[in-house]
């Protein structure tokens, strides 16, 4: 290997996890980035995405997507830069996100099918990964087009302090809703009320979120945007107001583990309320994504969107990273900074 080759880092999957991620899950492995051919253009990734559902990529069950297989490169999403090219499309200097996988450099294929695009120029390459990326857009098509509030009415959302929890409440809160949150600890009930303006939070932590719903939402809940499942799912359930609206995001509470959980008690309800359950993934809306970016963009410059992110340094934390967002650690957005 020459002195100016450049190497590429990879985190690769080595052994399925039963439950959390552990030191065994992933293996780093190094190699040397190849030269590129006519039509290719080189990546260096800077930040890379760290999401729940890449957890559930873990098990060797079939999903939205196919699972991860044992010795591939973990799927994540990530933000970069063109450093090298041979495609007009993407020349040097440009900004791009999408899939790119845990590692260092990316090569975009002659044909662009390597599930990255251009990052239009103002917007910061966080923000691609976050409010104006996945996380931004599960909450724009979540809310608005699955959980459809109208002024007035009370929307709860669970996983409050997350990078698609805190967007989604401050939409609804944009649209004249009543919003109450649900995030673990004081510090992060705290940030979602007075950063990002909720009418109120429940700390699941340290309170029983049924009684706490009780005492907020006397007359039931008309929209739940859930991103975690399990109890705080069951407590909902268990306070729909008529013809209510559960929007399933995610089941951060389960762990994504290969076992899945029992369901829960309350969905009873969902008939004695006439109300909708319905998950959705933000892809399904692909042609609309310069609408949501759009708006978002705009509400965000505005002031009326505030969101955060947990920046952690360092290629070799990623898989802690993806481990602490089960265990709470994470602010709003989950990034890895590594160039």
């Amino acid at each position: 290997m020459t002195g100016d080759a450049k190497v590429n880092r990879q985190w690769v999957l080595a052994n399925r996890p039963e439950a959390a991620v552990d030191e065994k899950t992933f293996e780093l492995r190094t190699g040397a980035v190849p030269a590129l051919q006519p039509g290719e253009a080189l990546v260096r990734i800077e930040y890379l995405s760290v999401d729940p559902t890449q957890r559930s990529w873990l098990n060797d069950r079939a999903g939205y997507l196919p699972p991860v297989a044992v010795g591939e490169v973990m799927r994540a999403g990530g933000a970069g830069r063109v450093v090298e090219s041979r495609n007009e499309r993407f020349p040097v200097g440009q900004v791009v996100s999408g899939f790119t996988g845990w590692q260092d450099y990316l090569v975009i294929p002659a044909d662009g099918t390597a599930g990255v695009r251009a990052v239009p120029d103002g917007i910061p390459p966080t923000a691609a990964l976050g409010v104006l990326g996945s996380t931004g857009l599960a909450a724009y098509f979540g809310l608005l087009d699955i959980g459809r509030p109208q002024a007035g009415e009370t929307v709860l959302v669970s996983g409050a302090a997350g990078a698609t929890g805190s967007v989604a409440g401050q939409i609804a809160r944009i649209l004249g809703c009543r919003v109450i949150g649900v995030a673990g600890g004081p510090d992060k009930c705290a940030w979602v009320v007075g950063e990002a303006g909720f009418d109120a939070c429940i700390d699941y932590r340290n309170e029983d979120v049924a009684q706490r719903l009780a005492e907020l939402a006397p007359d039931g809940i008309d929209v739940f945007f859930d991103n975690v499942g399990g109890a705080t799912l069951d407590a909902a359930l268990g306070r729909l107001a008529m013809h209510a609206r559960v929007v399933i995001c995610g089941a951060v509470a389960s762990g994504y583990a290969h076992e899945r959980p029992a369901g829960p008690g309350n969905y009873v309800d969902l008939i004695q309320k006439r109300a909708r359950m319905e998950g959705f993934l933000y892809f399904d809306y692909a042609e609309r994504f310069p609408e949501a970016i759009g708006q978002l963009h705009t509400w965000v410059g505005e002031g009326r969107i505030k969101h955060t992110e947990t920046v952690t340094d360092g290629f070799e934390n990623a898989p802690d990273a993806l481990r602490g967002l089960f265990e709470g650690r994470n602010n709003g957005k989950q990034l890895i900074r590594i160039a």
